[in-house]
């Protein structure tokens, strides 16, 4: 990622605005983040970033995210399910963007955000829900059984779970709190 000049939107006094700007020229902030997503001072150490529109098989993200859960980097995780709902069959996109919801949800509980990471989990659950009852009635792409092996009634469960927790004040450590998405033990 580069610093660049956004070339425009100067402010009155006829500074240009600077913006930091990736390889062609799209706005992205260039700044280190924590394991938790947080943007960090320039300069800063901070957790390397998930990349971009990587497409990955449906066995690979789920891989993938896992390893990110179990990190405590949920954030994270959410990148790599968003590169799946946007890279993958149309069908599919609903398990995917679901999944992502669970891991800002999870984020969110982790930065102590009560209000929006029990609701994200909620979105999270319900739409995951949903995904699991069109799964189970062979009405979308996961005919034969839960998709590529993930848990979807563990999920919801652990996200309702969670979301009545993190809303009476329990404090949230992201890693031991990463579900396992097929249903095994989670994190030692």
């Amino acid at each position: 990622m580069h610093r660049l000049s956004a070339g425009r939107g100067g402010s009155e006094d006829g500074r240009v605005n600077a913006r930091d700007r990736d390889g062609e020229g799209r706005a992205r902030n260039a700044r280190p983040r924590d394991g938790l997503g947080r943007p960090l001072p320039y300069g800063a150490q901070g957790v390397e970033r998930q990349p971009e529109g990587v497409v990955r098989t449906p066995g690979e993200t789920v891989v993938q995210a896992q390893l990110l859960l179990d990190a405590g980097m949920p954030f994270h995780a959410h990148e790599v399910f968003e590169d799946a709902w946007k890279s993958g069959p149309d069908a599919e996109a609903p398990l995917w963007r679901a999944l992502a919801q669970l891991a800002v949800g999870l984020t969110h509980s982790a930065r102590g955000n009560a209000v929006g990471g029990a609701r994200l989990l909620r979105r999270g659950a319900d739409a995951l829900a949903l995904a699991g009852r069109e799964a189970a009635g062979g009405a979308t792409a996961f005919e034969g059984g839960p998709p590529y092996g993930m848990d979807l009634v563990g999920l919801v469960g652990w996200a309702r779970e969670l979301a009545g927790r993190v809303e009476s004040g329990a404090a949230v450590d992201a890693a031991a709190e990463a579900p396992h998405l097929t249903g095994g033990p989670g994190p030692a």
